[in-house]
């Protein structure tokens, strides 16, 4: 035996923190619950499961963050996380829920939500410390699985059918597919100091919010489709701001 080996650092083991990445898990747990439920036909659970996830995933990077505990093992585990709870989740409650009806253009309009969703995570991941942090690139997919997971959970609420509305959750659905892989930018809100002190005003109006949203959800998607169509609104003010200034800025005969 060669005595090289009797002198060899053994390799380090990169550990994995405990309090982030059991938020992940339980986001995980619940977007395979809500596949599961969407599969028994329990709809508006899938939905709620779905929103649950969307909670969960927004509490483990910042505990992470707050911890020191943040890791690329977590970072990947995050992401895979999120693939189940925002991509797959969704696209099988959509399909199960309105789109089968539809045949082959209802599996097809599934599928492209679930791949928009997983080159959103693919792209998302590239692109850190890239894209300035105050802004999304494409549509971030927690929102996209809310407008999807809400849509049914609203018309669940208003006693329709999703044979009723398998070609708007179709419509809906695709567009939240291709808002997440196209270069609109959303806010991140990470600009936002939370460390600040706010206002009684403003603390109290959050608390207003979320009563609000346990007394009738259907403001959550609403809140939610705002945020998508504020992309295309935000790209359409600049697209506009920078034709004026182009034609301003050319020479008059």
């Amino acid at each position: 035996m060669s005595e090289e080996h009797e002198y060899t650092t053994p390799p380090k083991r990169r550990g994995i923190y405990l309090l982030p990445n059991l938020f992940t898990t339980a986001a995980l747990f619940a977007g395979f619950y809500a596949v599961v439920q969407a599969l028994d036909g329990q709809f508006q659970t899938a939905a709620v499961a779905i929103f649950a996830a969307i909670v969960l995933d927004g509490l483990d990077g910042r505990i992470a963050r707050l911890t020191h505990t943040q890791s690329e093992f977590g970072a990947q585990y995050d992401s895979l996380a999120d693939m189940v709870s925002f991509g797959v989740a969704p696209a099988v409650l959509s399909y199960t829920w309105a789109l089968q009806p539809l045949g082959k253009i209802g599996w097809i309009v599934a599928f492209l939500y679930c791949a928009g969703a997983a080159l959103r995570l693919a792209r998302f991941n590239t692109n850190l410390g890239v894209i300035d942090k105050r802004y999304f690139q494409g549509l971030p997919s927690p929102a996209a699985a809310a407008l999807v997971a809400g849509f049914a959970w609203v018309a669940h609420d208003l006693g329709w059918t999703g044979a009723e509305l398998r070609w708007p959750a179709a419509l809906l659905t695709a567009f939240a597919g291709i808002s997440m892989v196209t270069n609109i930018l959303y806010w991140s809100g990470k600009s936002i100091d939370l460390r600040r002190s706010f206002p009684f005003v403003a603390a109290a109006s959050v608390v207003l919010s979320f009563a609000l949203v346990s007394i009738y959800p259907g403001l959550l998607f609403l809140l939610f489709l705002g945020y998508a169509l504020s992309g295309y609104v935000l790209a359409f003010w600049r697209w506009r701001h920078k034709r004026r200034h182009s034609a301003d800025a050319s020479p008059q005969p």
